[in-house]
């Protein structure tokens, strides 16, 4: 243990400019949960102090040609360097912020108008006005969460470092549960990632592929293909992915022992050196049942742009949302996703997917809430994996729409008490108000309603860190090393625009979901993963 602590030492910025009480706080406060925020600052004092010690001092005896040498004064670590560009993420952040506050003419500017909207409009018609003002607040929590996981924490992580041999660790089953439709591109990505986890050494492991359909998966010690019998039903009559995740855990059909760890991934999920790293130290450790790590989008063959850039915002969810509330506060607020979860064998048998149709359109979120009721713990896995978008608009919002309708079963269930469920309950009232809040910029133009404070702070929160997110998502997708960084200048300009299309999407979504359910409500849709096959089913 002590060579970890040693190697997490010399990540730290110099000290010996410091004060005794300074380093004393940073002793402190480097192990706390939002240590990054801290050692922010700290750094930043280390280099402001280095700037009036020896920078300014040569700068007056040496005069104006200083400045030519001064990049070469100051060399900063890859430790400072990666705060550096977190303080650069956050000034941006609070930049858009600021912006939207000015283009609104300011956040604390009263309405000087005198307009009375029930004297105006009348009663009921200044009454739904005033509502529908007030739906900015529903999605206020959930970015707040996501403000915070910006900000307090770094959000340009390092390469995670080993620390303990993939030798000694736990049994890692990586399952794959699919329909059986793209039998080629399940095995492809079945030997790419047999070929990643080799590479870093990884010893016991072996990839369960559980399909309806047989896709004729090589059987060796690493490899295992279970097909679930078309006339098998779960006590509860779980449906579609849930149904065959539950029969994975059928006594008769598993083969996990307790100690070994699930890691759930999709069809079109690439792992990565960084993934298997970050998965390695997270069940070597065994202090929490279940973890969660980020996905990007795009860093393979993009098949369509639009759609790529338009996830880009839940890359910037993933840094945000998701690592502080299973990595700081470790519980699913506003649950989690189906992939690149890490899961405690013993954990998942006791929660199982058995909890009926409800739970058997967004059967992650509904898991999630389950296990958060019965106490189990949580955290954020460290490293990355890959996977593509969706090829066409129209998938797109078939997508949405199944997550929609998913989280919102999860939200009116009555297996799951309301305070573990708070978050799908808020998301789903969210979706269902999203067109009221779209509405209000062409309704306020009609129909003029006086303005707060409180009202245009939330307004140009939300919409600050809503941008924010989909530049945060392309930037860590697309490294401007690989593509140079005018491409990537370009890149988030056309996210910016693909924002606008996702926003309409979205909306969409969200009446045919919430204000159209008879005609949208079919079932667990299946969206097209292979570029070479042209159907689309729906199941």
């Amino acid at each position: 243990m002590s060579v970890f602590i040693a190697e997490e030492e010399l990540k730290r910025p110099s000290l010996y400019l410091w004060s005794k009480p300074l380093r004393q706080a940073h002793h402190v406060l480097w192990r706390t949960p939002v240590k990054s925020f801290f050692s922010l600052q700290l750094t930043l004092y280390s280099i402001t102090r280095h700037i009036l010690l020896r920078t300014l001092p040569d700068l007056v005896c040496f005069g104006p040609r200083c400045l030519a040498i001064l990049p070469a004064m100051w060399r900063p670590s890859h430790f400072q360097v990666h705060h550096l560009k977190h303080l650069v993420s956050v000034l941006t952040l609070f930049c858009l912020i600021g912006t939207f506050s000015f283009a609104r003419g300011g956040i604390f500017t009263e309405d000087q108008s005198g307009v009375n909207p029930i004297e105006r409009y009348g009663m009921l018609w200044g009454c739904l006005l005033y509502i529908m003002q007030m739906t900015i607040f529903i999605p206020i929590p959930f970015m707040v969460l996501n403000f915070l996981g910006v900000v307090l924490l770094n959000v340009f992580i390092p390469r995670p470092k080993l620390q303990r041999s993939p030798l000694l660790g736990p049994f890692l089953c990586f399952r794959v549960v699919t329909r059986g439709l793209y039998p080629n591109l399940v095995r492809e990505n079945v030997h790419h990632n047999l070929h990643v986890c080799e590479s870093v050494g990884l010893h016991s492991f072996m990839f369960e592929v559980v399909t309806d359909s047989p896709i004729h998966l090589q059987q060796t010690s690493r490899s295992r293909e279970v097909v679930v019998p078309a006339n098998y039903r779960t006590r509860s009559g779980t449906l579609f992915k849930a149904r065959a995740l539950q029969y994975a855990l059928e006594p008769e059909v598993d083969i996990l022992s307790s100690g070994d760890y699930i890691v759930h991934l999709d069809e079109e999920t690439l792992l990565t050196e960084e993934a298997v790293i970050g998965i390695i130290n997270f069940a070597g450790s065994g202090e929490y049942s279940f973890g969660q790590g980020v996905i990007k989008y795009g860093k393979g063959k993009v098949v369509n742009w639009i759609t790529t850039l338009a996830d880009s915002v839940r890359v910037g969810i993933d840094y945000g949302c998701i690592r502080f509330s299973l990595g700081v506060l470790h519980k699913p607020v506003f649950s989690w996703k189906g992939s690149f979860i890490v899961a405690d064998a013993e954990a998942e048998k006791s929660i199982t997917f058995d909890h009926g149709p409800e739970a058997s359109i967004a059967e992650d979120c509904f898991f999630a809430c389950v296990a958060f009721s019965k106490g189990y713990n949580f955290d954020f896995v460290e490293g990355e994996m890959l996977e593509s978008s969706t090829f066409t608009l129209f998938d797109f919002v078939q997508q949405r729409k199944r997550w929609m309708h998913g989280i919102f079963l999860t939200a009116i269930s009555k297996k799951i008490p309301l305070r573990y469920k708070a978050g799908p309950v808020l998301m789903s009232v969210a979706g269902m108000t999203m067109p009221a809040n779209v509405l209000m910029l062409p309704v306020n133009i009609v129909w003029p309603m006086p303005s707060n404070p409180a009202l245009n702070l939330a307004y140009c929160f939300l919409l600050g860190t809503f941008v924010y997110l989909f530049i945060l998502g392309t930037l860590q997708t697309f490294c401007y090393r690989k593509y140079g960084l005018i491409k990537c200048l370009g890149l988030v300009f056309a996210t910016l625009l693909c924002a606008l299309v996702a926003c309409v999407l979205e909306n969409i979504s969200s009446v045919l979901v919430f204000w159209m359910p008879r005609v949208s409500r079919t079932g667990f849709y299946v969206v097209k993963k292979d570029t070479q096959i042209r159907d689309i089913k729906i199941v």
